[in-house]
């Protein structure tokens, strides 16, 4: 019996139960006694009650009819919820479910013809039409498979002896798409299918494989409208982009693809030149580049979003001859797309080797650019017999999306029996004697930058001469060391330290600058270096410093006298009183919402918190991944802005914060005796710059400065009110290197222990020369209180001290007005401070100052109109 004749069935035998279930009811009611709830058949429906001689037995017998009729009620509930419930399990869920599935498979006994990679070729046709009798055998052969399949295409053919790469669709009772699941992950059951069903079969097939694929994706290849094939040629690059670009955007809801072919026993090697598509987010476009021509996760060597600068690393090489790069749009958006390129290589024959010497260096292949999939390598590396040997990696990258760094289960190194992957600091691995191996292992998809080592040979007996030798074997500088900063990975150079006098004394024992006070940052790793700075329990600190009970934050009265206890509120902004603390809109009204301005919500009645906000942003919202004092990437500061004199090149840095007013340091247009300085006519400036030996390159704007205005309380001797206006001769356009930074509203809380970035060209080590490339750098605010007394009373109001994050880090000579930018709401960034002053260049417990925009703020607008 079918289900639905059981399902049939069951109902017919409930409605008896449910019917003799009423009837019992009826019986146990007195004959003499009428009831409408159990008369509406066509029977009578009045009601007559007979006297009775006995009351007590009516009563007694009252409470036995409603039992009965309540029972008859759970139960007329309960069989409707199981009605329900097989409904939906005899019906529902047969309901048919579309499943769709890439595959590819490996003919052995065929031979390939460059007339495959035509799929309107009669070639194609004839192979496409055997591989598919074939397949649709295996699948016949399997109750879980073949009563579902609909359809199946193939879509290309490569080398090797012949891959067919296909999509099949399948229309599945949901409650069968399990069972389906599992046929279809099963290589073997599906091989041996093959081997039972064909006795002399015209395609000798192994390697059958199937993955579940995205229908979206599917559809894409019976649409070869935004489909394109390529195929290298020897000794030269091709170039592809996105349909439009440059000039107009990519389509939106496009299904893109583009198959990409090398010569047998060649590899391909894949550069996006130019990248720039939606934001990274949930929905949003896409690319996404395959070791494959079939488009399934297995073989994903990347997932791409957002844009890119150039200098950016986004090379990628197959392990085969064949790759296959997908764009996949939504139905918002306008963005550029893409433009790439491709070559093809000679096929990696052997991965490692045999290293020997006292030093030397070694990477992962092809390093910069992402490793290939599909590799193994080993380094055999021995130095001299009387010495120990240990690596170094200075940069490793070994990421693969949704890996634990602690398991390592897919890439990984792997050195003394230890794996390793993820992205990690400089590290090294030390060997006890005068041989170390070294394996490298990757899988068939996600791949990474990979890494650069050295490997070194030292004595056991003083393995950093003249050097601080940490735990794990690595050699810092002996001034690193108690420094209060961990040089070592294992901290082994802060440990059993004596604290010098510039120096805190962390309860756990720890050293720590004393400028790391109170600035609300747990730097020695216990918070002792801020229980001292707090209120009492169950209060809060106020910005003033006043202490006043928690539960007054945020109940609509100024109790602190600043306003800072009702700033940072969850919920809408409201309005309240004004100080020197409370952001005031346009219409005069205050709000208690903490730098509310431009952080994409409306605070203000009249929206003026929101108005002027086309700054901060960065075009480009992919950076690089190393960070601290070193080159920056194209556009990655584009406000960033060079001031040269004629003959004399960079001389200080500026930021752009219109499109036509500079903000710098008033410092920076001092006369000298031979040189007027405050002369707009002497200077030049320079936008879009990265580098400055490439002035001269197309996106580089360059202006002459109308006028120079600086503070007129500058003191040229304690560089107070350092600050001073610039205006173009001629407005600049905006583009991807050249954009404005937000200037914060005077009330804006830059508070201590947040990080800063500054940036500039200004000389790399005290007394040294300027950078060529831009530079920036990660630094800390700096407890006002506690800078003051680290430079001897020298900061105003107007300043602000802002120090270095981990070691010897700082902005030098020829820095001098250039931003120093922090990152708000949404990733916009603001101007802080203006780049003024310090006591050298990255000393030791001398932090630089800079110019406090908050501060000075209605001295630019007064003087800009900004």
């Amino acid at each position: 019996m079918d289900e639905e004749k059981r399902f049939t069935c069951f109902l017919d035998c409930s409605s008896r139960f449910l019917s003799h279930l009423v009837h019992k009811a009826r019986s146990s009611f007195p004959e003499q006694t009428h009831c409408p709830l159990l008369e509406m058949n066509g029977l009578e429906e009045g009601v007559e009650f007979l006297p009775t001689m006995n009351p007590k037995t009516v009563e007694k017998r009252g409470p036995k009819r409603w039992v009965v009729v309540t029972v008859v009620l759970i139960a007329i509930f309960l069989f409707s919820l199981l009605v329900g419930l097989l409904v939906w399990h005899f019906k529902y869920r047969n309901v048919p479910v579309q499943k769709v599935y890439n595959g590819h498979l490996r003919i052995l006994n065929w031979n390939f013809l460059d007339a495959y990679e035509d799929s309107s070729s009669s070639q194609f046709a004839m192979l496409s039409k055997k591989v598919k009798s074939t397949v649709e055998e295996i699948y016949r052969s399997n109750e879980n498979i073949g009563p579902y399949h609909k359809e199946t295409e193939i879509t290309a053919f490569s080398e090797g002896s012949v891959i067919a790469y296909y999509w099949s669709e399948f229309m599945v009772p949901k409650h069968k798409a399990e069972a389906l699941d599992r046929a279809m992950a099963n290589k073997q059951s599906l091989m041996q299918m093959l081997t039972l069903k064909s006795r002399n079969p015209a395609l000798k097939v192994e390697s059958v494989v199937a993955f579940p694929a995205d229908p979206s994706i599917v559809q894409a290849s019976r649409n070869n409208s935004c489909s394109f094939s390529l195929h290298a040629k020897e000794g030269e690059i091709t170039s592809f982009t996105t349909p439009g670009f440059p000039n107009s955007p990519y389509p939106n809801n496009a299904r893109c693809q583009w198959v990409l072919r090398a010569d047998a026993d060649s590899i391909i090697s894949l550069t996006f030149k130019t990248f720039d598509v939606e934001p990274c987010s949930e929905g949003n476009d896409y690319i996404k580049v395959y070791n494959s021509l079939s488009p399934v996760e297995p073989h994903a060597l990347v997932t791409l979003c957002g844009s890119y600068p150039p200098s950016y690393n986004l090379t990628f090489l197959s392990s085969k001859n064949v790759m296959l790069v997908t764009l996949v749009t939504n139905a918002e958006g306008r963005r550029p797309g893409f433009r790439a390129e491709f070559f093809q290589l000679p096929k990696i024959k052997s991965c490692g080797g045999t290293l020997k010497g006292t030093t030397g260096t070694f990477t992962t292949p092809f390093y910069p650019a992402h490793y290939p999939p599909n590799l193994d390598c080993t380094w055999d590396i021995e130095v001299p017999s009387n010495k120990n040997v240990k690596v170094r990696f200075n940069l490793f990258y070994v990421l693969e999306p949704g890996v634990p760094i602690a398991t390592c289960t897919k890439d990984y190194v792997e050195v003394s029996n230890t794996k390793y992957c993820g992205e990690r600091p400089r590290f090294v691995v030390a060997s006890n004697t005068n041989r170390i191996t070294v394996q490298f292992h990757s899988d068939q998809s996600y791949t990474d930058t990979g890494f650069s080592a050295e490997f070194l040979s030292y004595d056991s007996s003083d393995p950093c001469p003249g050097r601080f030798t940490c735990k794990t074997g690595r050699c810092i500088d002996k001034a690193l060391r108690c420094d209060g900063w961990m040089d070592c990975s294992d901290a082994s150079d802060e440990r059993s330290c004596n604290c010098t006098k510039e120096q805190f004394r962390c309860s756990n024992g720890w050293c720590k600058s004393l400028m790391w006070v109170c600035d609300g940052v747990n730097d020695c790793g216990d918070n002792s270096d801020e229980e001292q700075c707090k209120c009492p329990d169950k209060n809060l600190k106020c910005r003033n410093g006043k202490c006043i009970p928690e539960d007054q934050k945020c109940n609509g009265k100024d109790d602190c006298g600043d306003g800072s206890d009702e700033n940072d509120c969850v919920g809408a902004a409201k309005a309240v009183s004004c100080s020197e603390y409370t952001y005031k809109c346009r219409s005069n009204v205050c709000v208690s919402k903490k730098n509310p301005e431009c952080d994409g919500t409306p605070d203000c009645a009249d929206n003026s918190d929101e108005e002027n906000c086309d700054c901060g942003i960065r075009s480009y919202s992919k950076q690089s991944r190393i960070v601290g004092g070193l080159d920056s990437e194209v556009g990655e500061w584009p406000w960033q802005v060079s001031l040269h004199v004629e003959g004399q090149g960079h001389i200080c840095g500026a930021s752009l914060v219109s499109n036509k007013w500079l903000v710098s340091a008033a410092h920076c247009f001092q006369d000298e005796m031979r040189i007027r300085y405050s002369d707009s006519k002497l200077w030049t400036a320079f936008l879009g710059l990265h580098d400055q030996s490439q002035r001269t390159h197309e996106n580089i704007q360059k202006r002459k400065i109308e006028r120079i205005i600086t503070h007129p309380n500058f003191n040229d001797f304690t560089y107070d009110y350092d600050i001073a206006v610039l205006e173009l001769q001629s407005p600049v356009t905006f583009s991807k290197v050249v954009r404005p930074i937000c200037l914060p509203d005077p009330t804006h809380d830059f508070p201590s222990g947040k990080d800063l970035w500054v940036t500039g060209w200004g000389a790399t080590s005290e007394g040294g020369s300027g950078a060529t490339i831009l530079q920036k750098a990660e630094i800390r605010i700096i407890n006002q209180t506690q800078c003051n007394s680290l430079l001897a009373n020298q900061m105003t109001p107007r300043m602000m001290c802002v120090g270095i994050l981990t070691g010897g880090i700082d902005a030098c000579q020829g820095d001098s007005g250039g931003p120093l930018a922090s990152v708000e709401t949404s990733s916009r960034m603001f101007l802080a401070g203006v780049v003024s002053w310090g006591d050298g260049c990255a000393r030791r417990n001398k932090p630089g100052v800079y110019t406090r925009v908050t501060h000075l703020r209605d001295w630019i607008k007064q003087h800009s109109g900004v």
